[in-house]
């Protein structure tokens, strides 16, 4: 179950990456702007700010996450990414930190280009993490009993799961697209005790905590503390930095 306040705990950190992926959309009067993945709506209501006029729709798998949209004002609906299909009137397309759920979204992202007409925009943003300490420690710890039984099955993300900007940007292209992709190491500044576990519970570790007993989870946050504490030490002023690199992906249609 996703908790939309845990992930809005660090709202501010989360949303840069979604202001620098729309900034480079160059739309200027879509008639329809579509949000998958569109998690609590707070950066959904950014959209429609910035095109009033163009209908908009938000989908997401989670419905407490849909549900905390719509109290914003968001018309969210529950729905899978993976099976979603664009209206004809679809200008723009946005999928912040979603995607890399889907393993077969290199699949998506070309079939997507194929649907939508020629000037239209897809805009994606993920995380390239899943190689990094904080993800490799998360793995260490649910291979460890008794924790590994019921995470045996866990859909981890592979170290690979998400590409490289280059990898995207030749998929893209080849499909006659007009790519712009980069990517991002962000240094989060992070406060409070135990602030990347805290970070990590709203986003990556969402489905350990969702399969183990609230006593289990207590034991794995305890084994996993410590690795967490060696690789991304507090600084004496109680900050902690952690790096949080992104992928984007932004192509106009050809």
């Amino acid at each position: 179950m996703w908790n939309p306040d845990v992930y809005l705990t660090f709202a501010d950190h989360r949303s840069r990456p979604f202001f620098d992926l729309t900034s480079r959309i160059a739309a200027e009067n879509p008639r329809r702007v579509v949000d998958l993945g569109c998690g609590p709506g707070n950066l959904t209501a950014t959209l429609a700010e910035r095109w009033p006029e163009a209908v908009l729709e938000a989908l997401d798998s989670s419905p407490e996450m849909v549900e905390s949209a719509r109290e914003r004002g968001v018309d969210a609906q529950i729905g899978d990414v993976a099976s979603w299909q664009p209206e004809p009137d679809t200008d723009v397309l946005v999928s912040n930190a979603t995607l890399h759920w889907v393993p077969e979204h290199r699949e998506l992202l070309v079939r997507w280009a194929g649907q939508l007409t020629a000037g239209s925009w897809i805009a994606v943003q993920m995380p390239g993490s899943f190689n990094t300490p904080s993800h490799e420690a998360i793995r260490t710890v649910a291979r460890r009993e008794p924790f590994a039984n019921t995470l045996r099955h866990m859909p981890f993300p592979e170290r690979d799961r998400v590409s490289t900007a280059t990898e995207y940007a030749g998929l893209l292209s080849d499909v006659g697209c007009r790519v712009d992709a980069w990517e991002t190491t962000y240094i989060q500044d992070l406060a409070g005790e135990n602030a990347v576990l805290e970070w990590m519970s709203g986003t990556a570790l969402r489905p350990v905590i969702d399969r183990l007993s609230p006593e289990d989870w207590q034991q794995f946050r305890r084994q996993l503390i410590p690795i967490l504490d060696e690789t991304y030490p507090r600084r004496p002023d109680g900050r902690t930095f952690y790096p949080f690199r992104r992928i984007f992906v932004v192509a106009q249609v050809g």
